[in-house]
């Protein structure tokens, strides 16, 4: 069998990396695929269940005779992740991650790249609200978007291969500039997960006269939240990471929010249906 990648490493062995790695080794793509995780019990798990063949806590030696290097770990720790690995990464060896921030990290790990060595900024558009190796399944970029996002210093080369090992995932790749997509992603991702949670927050913290309010939730509700279960840890990163694209999102959905409570106050019906026909209009013309 011919591989594309003799050896991957993946930091931070979740379901993120442990999707990847699985997509990557039903097509066939990758020889051997080294796992690096803080959490050994993750670790262990993912080898039991064949989403890695070997180990390591230590990320250095993980990185050893790599030929790419996938990162996914919270976004405010990419960058501390390359530093940490910079010196052990072999010639032509490329590292890539999987963060929805973009512009911050390419800069960053750009510039603390070696030289002969490659950095690819790449965001696959998948996940779900579970965590940790078990939780990753080979099918999750199928048909899925993933966004690669080089600057005028990534190497060709180097982007191609990525965008080979993202669409042997089954997923369709594309390009844009990073500062482009974070302002794109505040709006389409970030927001919506603040909003969800803080939709969650404000119930669960609402004065019913001692009623559990959540007890009582239903279908659309529990649908409507269900990425507030999401880690926190994550989306606390990712705030802080793409704060300024996000505070214009949040200044966005706060006047679109004022318009329906006005509405609402005024008895506006007419208001009110025009309102939510638009945004029915905008939601039924999503592919």
């Amino acid at each position: 069998m011919s591989f594309i990648v003799e050896r991957l490493t993946i930091i931070g062995v979740g379901l993120i990396g442990g999707s990847f790695a699985r997509a990557l080794r039903q097509a066939g793509v990758v020889k051997t695929i080294i796992g690096v995780d803080r959490d050994i019990s993750n670790l262990k798990q993912a080898q039991s269940l064949g989403i890695v063949d070997e180990i390591s806590e230590n990320p250095c030696e993980g990185v050893r005779d790599a030929d790419v290097v996938f990162i996914s770990v919270p976004v405010c720790s990419i960058p501390a992740v390359v530093q940490q690995i910079a010196a052990s990464l072999g010639p032509g060896c490329i590292v890539t991650d999987g963060g929805s921030v973009k512009a911050g990290i390419v800069s960053c790990c750009e510039r603390l790249i070696p030289e002969g060595r490659h950095f690819v900024g790449g965001h696959p558009i998948a996940g779900t609200e579970y965590s940790g190796a078990a939780a990753s399944f080979a099918t999750l970029y199928k048909n899925k978007r993933c966004i690669l996002t080089p600057t005028t210093d990534t190497d060709p080369t180097a982007l191609a291969l990525i965008s080979h090992l993202w669409q042997s995932t089954g997923a369709d790749v594309c390009s844009m500039d990073a500062q482009r997509h974070d302002r794109i992603f505040a709006e389409i991702s970030h927001l919506p997960h603040m909003v969800a949670y803080s939709l969650v927050h404000a119930v669960g913290t609402a004065d019913a006269e001692g009623e559990d309010i959540l007890s009582y939730s239903a279908g659309g509700f529990r649908d409507f939240t269900r990425i507030a279960s999401s880690d926190p840890a994550m989306w606390r990163d990712i705030a802080i990471m793409n704060h300024t694209a996000l505070l214009a999102s949040i200044d966005g959905f706060s006047s679109s929010l004022a318009v329906l409570r006005a509405s609402i106050e005024q008895g506006d019906g007419e208001g009110l249906v025009d309102f939510f026909t638009k945004a029915k209009c905008f939601r039924d013309g999503i592919k």
